[in-house]
């Protein structure tokens, strides 16, 4: 659960907005180039709406089981969510038509099944393709090597459609440590992007959290995803 702290969640959303804007000035990009993703994992409802009051708009969670509950509770609000955690296929017909994006997308098989769910619900799911740049073992996400060859396999789903591309750096100690492999997802966006495959749009990268997501926007990054820097830490 979250561990409380004396600032104020609106204080720390208009901070990170705030260091959002300043960073995206300095890197020269457009004003609207970067949206901001707080990651909700262990928050509470309650705290949640704290963050949508001073600005927050989209909502990522890692959990389908904590995200369904939360998602309900909050149908009143003006908030877009998307799913930033590891997906199990036999938990996609319990999403679909939940979240407007899907992160993780970390094979093919995934991708297949969020698309026969996709048919079933008569819509069309919007994700991104999870890579692993580091090459950890312990993490999941396509090898850098092996996302070219699948694309055009994925791109054929017609339920489906790829935005972009999603990482999760190795730990480092500093930020600017995250900076190659950021550069790494960016290339490997442009590189497919270059191949030009129908049905495949890759305008959004997914990178960056609260200790680097500076690092990231300078980088490329299209989304951010942010949590302790808005909700303080917390455990589990």
């Amino acid at each position: 659960m979250e561990v409380p702290d004396s600032e104020t969640i609106a204080r720390r959303v208009q901070s990170v907005l705030s260091a959002i804007r300043q960073t995206v000035e300095k890197a020269g990009r457009p004003a609207d180039a970067v949206k901001l993703v707080a990651a909700t994992k262990t928050v509470t409802v309650e705290r949640i709406r704290e963050g949508l009051g001073a600005g927050l708009s989209i909502l990522g969670e890692n959990r389908v089981q904590e995200a369904i509950p939360k998602i309900r509770a909050l149908e009143d609000a003006p908030v877009r969510w998307h799913f930033i955690g590891q997906l199990q296929r036999r938990k996609v017909r319990s999403i679909m038509g939940l979240f407007e994006l899907i992160h993780s997308v970390d094979s093919l098989e995934l991708a297949q099944e969020i698309d026969r769910r996709a048919a079933e619900a008569g819509l069309v799911q919007e994700v991104l393709l999870e890579v692993n740049v580091g090459g950890e073992t312990t993490k999941a996400g396509f090898h850098p090597d092996a996302l070219e060859a699948v694309v055009p396999a994925m791109a054929r789903l017609p339920h489906i459609r790829i935005k972009g591309l999603m990482t999760i750096p190795p730990p480092t100690q500093e930020a600017e440590g995250a900076r190659i492999y950021f550069q790494k997802l960016r290339s490997l966006r442009d590189a497919i992007a270059a191949r030009n495959v129908p049905g495949v749009v890759m305008q959004e990268l997914s990178m960056g959290m609260s200790n680097d997501y500076r690092v990231a926007i300078e980088e490329g990054a299209t989304l951010v995803r942010v949590g302790s820097a808005i909700f303080g830490a917390r455990r589990g």
